[in-house]
C-alpha cells in the first residue's frame, strides 16, 4: 500500500511540473509610440536547432504564430513579424521552401492602447527541430498590463459609474434577501439513522457454521469458465484506442512527418530507411511496455483490487483526472523536466546504431508527455481498478504503444501516404479540449465510488447524472464553436464536420436525461451509480436484496427459498452493467423476485463493524475492521473468488446449486444459470 501511495503521489507530482524546450526564450517590451507598444520575443536555440518563421505555405510545417488569451484596452496592430537572419532552402518532403532560424532569432507584435487602464495575456507559439528529432508547438507567455494608456471618454466614464450604482444597488437587494430568509425558523426535520435487526441466535433455525463451512471443491465440481483472456483483450483494445486518441493531438501529430523524412534521407536509401523506422516503432513499444511491467511488478492482483474499492485512491484518482482535464483545457502545461529530454537528446546525437534510435524514441515519449500523459495516466488508473490481473498495466501499454508506433513505420513504408494526411492546425487543439471533457466526465466516476463506499450520500445518481448531462452538452457547444478555451483559434464559422460531431455529445446529453426520473439509461449503467441511490424514481418496482448474508438466509429458510448471493461492490463497473443490462430484463427480474432471495454483499462497504474480528487467510492472520472485509473474507474463504460481480446459487446450508457466474450480459444464458440452480433446489427438497 505505501508502494502504491508513493506511486500515485509521484505520478501527481510529475504531472505538475512546467516544460521548457531546447530552444529558450526571453520577452521584452518596447513602446514605440504614445499609444503603440511592440512585444518582442528573442530566442537562442541549441546547437543544431532550427525554429521555424512566420511565412510557411500551407500544408508545410506549424509557423510561428502569436495567440491572445485575455485582453482589455489593447488591440493587434498587424501580424507577428519575424526578425532578420531567416534562412529559407527546399525541404523535399514538403515539397516547397521553408523559411527558419538558426541559433537565434526575434519575433514582433506590435500592440495599441486603447484604454488608460489595459491588460494582455498572450503566446507566442513556435515549433523547433534539429537535425534528428522535433519538438511540438511550444508556447511562450507574455503579459502586458499598466496605467499610462489613452484616457477614456466621458461617455465610458459615465456607463462605467452607472454600471457600478446598479451592481450595488443589487447587491442591498441581495443582503435585503438574505435577511428575509434567515429570520424564517427552520423547520427541517432530522432523520434519524436505520438499525438493522440482528439475527437471533437463540433458535437452531441456521447452522452457522454450515453457512461459513468453505465449498470451493463442491463448486468446482459443477465446472467453472475463465474470462480472463477476453478481459484481457478489452484491456489491450482500450489501450490500442488510447494510442491512437493520443497520436491525434499536437505534441504527436505534427512530429510524425517531420521524423519519418528523417530517417528517409537518413538512410540514403529507403530499404534502410524503412528499417530504421521500424526500430524506432518497436522502441516505443518497448518503453511503453516498460512502463506497464514497472506497474505490474509493484502491484499484484490483490493489491490492484484493493485499489478498486479504496476511496482514498478514488478520491486521488479523480483529483489527478480533474488536473489532466484542467492541462487539457489549456489551464497549464504538464510535462516531464526538459532537463530530461534535453540529456536523453544529447546522448542520442552521440550514439550511433540501435541506441541511437532508441534514444530518439525516447525522446519523442518525453516531450510528447504534455498530451499523452493524461491520457496514460487515465488509462493506467481505469486498467488497475478495473482489470482484475496483475498483467492489465502491462496489456494495456502494448496496446497504447502498438497504435503510437503504427504511424512511424506505415508512413515509412508509403511516405506518399503522407501528403493525404490530415495538416497540422486548430483541430489538434480541439481535440485536447475534447479529451479534456471525457477526462473530467470520467473523474466523477471515481468520486462516487469513494462516495458509495462511506456512504456521504453526495453523488447520487440523480447527482451524477445531472453532472454529466452540463459536461457532455458544454462538449456539444464547444465543438460548435459557441465555447472557447485559451489556446483555440478565433473560429469565425462552424465547419461542417463539427457541427455533425456536435450532435452526438448533444444527444447524448438528451438522452440522459429521463434518468433523472428514473430511467435505466444502460448507456452509462457502467459509471452511474446504482438506481438504489435514486432519490425520484418513477420506476419503483426494483428487485428486492439483503445486505446482510445471516439475515437473508433466515429469510430464505422462512420462506423456502434458495438464495441468490451477489458479491458486488460501490466501484465495481462490470456490476453496474449486469443491473442494468441484464437484471433490468423483465423475464430475469421476475425469476430473481419470484424464485430466489437476492442477498447483495458489498466487498467494499466501510461500514465499521461492532467488534473486529480475528481471521487467518493464507497462514496469516488478518483483521476484519468493516463489514466490506467480512463480505470479502466470506467470499474467499467460502468460494475461493475474489474478484466481482460473483454470482452463486446456494441453499439454506450454504452449498452450492450450480457454479457460479461472473460478468456476461448474455440474458439467455443467465436464464439458464437461474433455471438450473431452481430445479436443483426443488430436487433436493
Amino acid at each position: 500500500m505505501k508502494k502504491s501511495l508513493f506511486l500515485t503521489l509521484a505520478l501527481v507530482m510529475l504531472s505538475c511540473v512546467t516544460a521548457l524546450a531546447q530552444v529558450n526564450f526571453s520577452v521584452n517590451y518596447k513602446k514605440v509610440s504614445a499609444n503603440e507598444i511592440d512585444i518582442v520575443f528573442s530566442g537562442k536555440a541549441d546547437a543544431g536547432w532550427h525554429v521555424y518563421s512566420t511565412n510557411i505555405p500551407d500544408g508545410g510545417p506549424n509557423p510561428a504564430i502569436f495567440g491572445v488569451d485575455k485582453k482589455d484596452g489593447v488591440e493587434l496592430v498587424g501580424g507577428l513579424k519575424p526578425g532578420s537572419g531567416a534562412k529559407t532552402a527546399f525541404d523535399p518532403m514538403f515539397e516547397m521552401n521553408i523559411t527558419y532560424f538558426e541559433n537565434s532569432c526575434t519575433f514582433t507584435q506590435r500592440v495599441r492602447l486603447t484604454k488608460k487602464d489595459y491588460s494582455l495575456e498572450g503566446y507566442l507559439e513556435f515549433s523547433a527541430c534539429n537535425d534528428m528529432n522535433c519538438l511540438p508547438p511550444t508556447a511562450v507567455s507574455c503579459k502586458l498590463n499598466g496605467t499610462d494608456g489613452p484616457d477614456a471618454n466621458a461617455k465610458a466614464k459615465a456607463e462605467e459609474a452607472k454600471k457600478k450604482e446598479e451592481q450595488a444597488a443589487a447587491e442591498e437587494a441581495k443582503t435585503a434577501a438574505e435577511a428575509s430568509l434567515t429570520a424564517q425558523p427552520d423547520t427541517a426535520a432530522v432523520d434519524t439513522a436505520a438499525v438493522a435487526p440482528a439475527v437471533s441466535g437463540g433458535d437452531n433455525a441456521l447452522n452457522m457454521d454450515a453457512l461459513w463451512t468453505p465449498v470451493v471443491d463442491e463448486l468446482k465440481a459443477f465446472g467453472e469458465e475463465s474470462i480472463s483472456d477476453s478481459s484481457l483483450w478489452y484491456i489491450f483494445i482500450m489501450g490500442f484506442v488510447g494510442g491512437l486518441v493520443a497520436l491525434f493531438t499536437p505534441c504527436v501529430w505534427p512530429i510524425i512527418p517531420m521524423t519519418v523524412s528523417f530517417f528517409l534521407k537518413r538512410a540514403g536509401n529507403r530499404r534502410k530507411g524503412i528499417r530504421d523506422a521500424m526500430i524506432y516503432g518497436v522502441s516505443i513499444v518497448v518503453i511503453y511496455v516498460g512502463l506497464g511491467l514497472i506497474i505490474t511488478s509493484i502491484f499484484g492482483a490483490n493489491a490492484l483490487n484493493d485499489l478498486s474499492t479504496n476511496a482514498f485512491f478514488n478520491i486521488v484518482f479523480f483529483l489527478m483526472l480533474v488536473v489532466f482535464a484542467a492541462s487539457f483545457f489549456g489551464g497549464f502545461e504538464i510535462a516531464l523536466p526538459s532537463s530530461w529530454g534535453a540529456a536523453i537528446d544529447g546522448k542520442a546525437e552521440k550514439a550511433t546504431g540501435l541506441l541511437s534510435i532508441f534514444l530518439m524514441a525516447f525522446t519523442l515519449a518525453l516531450v510528447s508527455f504534455s498530451c499523452t500523459g493524461p491520457i496514460i495516466g487515465f488509462l493506467l488508473v481505469e486498467v488497475s481498478t478495473s482489470g482484475g490481473s496483475a498483467l492489465a498495466p502491462t496489456i494495456g501499454m502494448l496496446g497504447f504503444a502498438i497504435a503510437l508506433a503504427l504511424p512511424f513505420s506505415l508512413f515509412a513504408m508509403f511516405p506518399t501516404l503522407l501528403k493525404s494526411a490530415p495538416k497540422s492546425g486548430g483541430w489538434l487543439n480541439a481535440v485536447k479540449v475534447c479529451l479534456g471533457f471525457l477526462e473530467l466526465a470520467f473523474a466523477l466516476k471515481f468520486f462516487s465510488v469513494a462516495d458509495l463506499a462511506y456512504g456521504w450520500g453526495i453523488m447520487d445518481r440523480e447527482v451524477f447524472l445531472a453532472l454529466w448531462i452540463i459536461i457532455f452538452a458544454l462538449l456539444g457547444v464547444y465543438l460548435l464553436g459557441w465555447l472557447r478555451f485559451p489556446h483555440d483559434d478565433e473560429a469565425t464559422h462552424t465547419s461542417v464536420p463539427r457541427f455533425f460531431l456536435a450532435l452526438f455529445p448533444l444527444a447524448f446529453a438528451i438522452y440522459m436525461i429521463p434518468g433523472l426520473w428514473g430511467a435505466p439509461c444502460k448507456a452509462i449503467s457502467a459509471f452511474a451509480p446504482p438506481m438504489s441511490t435514486q432519490d425520484f424514481n418513477l420506476q419503483p418496482d426494483q428487485i428486492e436484496t439483503f445486505k446482510n448474508y445471516e439475515e437473508g438466509m433466515a429469510y430464505a429458510r422462512k420462506v423456502g427459498k434458495p438464495v441468490f448471493l451477489d458479491f458486488t461492490g460501490h466501484g465495481c463497473v462490470n456490476c453496474r452493467k449486469m443491473e442494468a443490462s441484464v437484471w433490468e430484463s423483465p423475464v430475469v427480474k421476475q425469476k430473481m423476485q419470484e424464485d430466489y432471495v437476492v442477498i447483495s454483499l458489498y466487498v467494499d462497504e466501510k461500514e465499521k463493524l461492532a467488534e473486529p474480528i480475528d481471521v487467518v487467510v493464507g497462514g496469516m492472520e488478518r483483521k476484519l475492521r468493516t463489514v466490506g472485509d467480512k463480505w470479502s473474507y466470506l467470499q474467499q474463504h467460502k468460494f475461493g473468488a475474489n474478484a466481482q460481480p460473483f454470482y452463486v446459487l446456494v441453499d439454506h446450508e450454504g452449498k452450492p446449486l450450480n457454479q457460479s457466474y461472473s460478468y456476461d450480459e448474455d440474458i439467455d444464458k443467465f436464464v439458464q444459470f437461474l433455471d438450473k440452480g431452481k430445479d436443483a433446489f426443488d430436487n433436493k427438497k
